[in-house]
């Protein structure tokens, strides 16, 4: 069974072909990164103008890497939803455009969902990949963490999952991209804090974590809150002094302490919630997944806190790539899941789990 997947959903053209849900045959990305980065996020304009320009190239070159012609592919899966609309529109009617031609089945993709599927890899002859040993086991505990995601899922079996908690305002992910730009990191957040953060010391500075009431869910819109207030003191500032001000007022010094502080707060912030659901629930693996998932303190701190072992899989599979799309396809195709409609399916750009 071998699964082409397109994935659309933001910035990055992505393509992969996978085999029997675990075996890695290529994985393409064509990334429009560096013309968001000079605007600090993610433009949906440009990045539909470039998935324009890059998908049909980018789903042969994963053809090409994976030796396939169409002949050899048994399905084509596609996210078509959560995303920008754009985006995932230039993806989803590509994938309906070759499905109708090519005569494969079609199954659609929740990118969410996706991300956690990128675990179920195990296998690859691709150079530089580390993959897991094993696949995870249900039941499954899954912490998504992501530019846009937050969530914390318990699933029982393929297909089969409950939603305990997620956020409330700002994903972990985005917190991280805000306060990079207000300490003057470059974009994305998530990288540059990192880098910045081993030049810092963790506990130079106390900040708060959010308490509510349902004990599953996040919020972390006070903490970057928090993180503004804290740089504004830092340079003899009050509320009042723009946060566009502050990254050439900050010493570098004041700039890694700061982003080490963060980083530590906001990975504590959802390991706490996954050993609280691992202590209620006891699941046979968990899994992280999501851009964040590349983060090093949240592998550091899950690895050091979980009472059993947890695999990771590759960093570059955490962040939006066509290999999960495609490994959740095979899975579709596998456990006889139906097939959608090529001549119909609509995007859908607020689609949650």
């Amino acid at each position: 069974m071998k699964v082409i997947g397109i994935e659309s959903s933001c910035d990055e053209t992505a393509v992969a072909v996978v085999e029997d849900g675990h075996r890695l045959l290529s994985n393409v990305v064509a990334s429009s990164m560096d013309l968001h980065a000079q605007y600090g996020g993610v433009v949906p304009e440009i990045a539909a103008r470039s998935h324009i320009e890059a998908i049909i190239p980018t789903v042969q070159s994963a053809l090409d890497q994976a030796n396939c012609t169409w002949d050899d592919i048994d399905g084509i899966a596609v996210t078509y939803g959560a995303g920008l609309g754009g985006s995932l529109l230039i993806g989803v009617m590509t994938a309906r455009t070759l499905a109708i031609s090519k005569g494969k089945p079609l199954y659609a993709i929740n990118h969410v969902e996706g991300h956690v599927y990128a675990n179920f890899l195990t296998t690859t002859s691709l150079p530089t990949y580390k993959m897991p040993k094993n696949q995870p086991e249900f039941p499954l505990l899954a912490l998504i963490v992501s530019g846009g995601h937050s969530q914390l899922v318990l699933f029982r079996n393929h297909f089969d999952y409950i939603l305990l908690g997620q956020t409330r305002d700002d994903a972990i992910g985005e917190a991280f991209d805000k306060v990079a730009k207000i300490i003057g990191l470059p974009y994305p957040g998530g990288p540059s804090i990192s880098k910045k953060a081993l030049e810092g010391d963790p506990y130079a500075f106390k900040l708060p974590k959010a308490k509510l009431e349902d004990k599953y869910s996040f919020s972390f819109s006070g903490l970057k809150t928090a993180v503004l207030r804290l740089a504004q003191e830092q340079i003899g500032e009050d509320f009042t002094f723009p946060s566009t001000q502050l990254p050439e007022r900050l010493s570098e010094a004041q700039k890694a302490n700061i982003a080490a502080s963060f980083q530590r707060v906001a990975i504590e912030t959802v390991v706490d919630k996954t050993i609280l659901a691992y202590e209620e629930f006891t699941p046979r693996s968990v899994i992280i997944a999501g851009g964040v998932a590349a983060n090093g303190e949240l592998r550091r701190q899950l690895s050091a806190r979980l009472p059993i072992a947890i695999e990771y899989t590759d960093i570059k599979l955490c962040t939006d790539n066509g290999a999960m799309i495609a490994t959740l396809g095979c899975f579709k195709a596998l456990q006889g899941q139906p097939a959608a409609d090529p001549y119909s399916l609509e995007i859908a750009p607020n689609l949650s789990m």
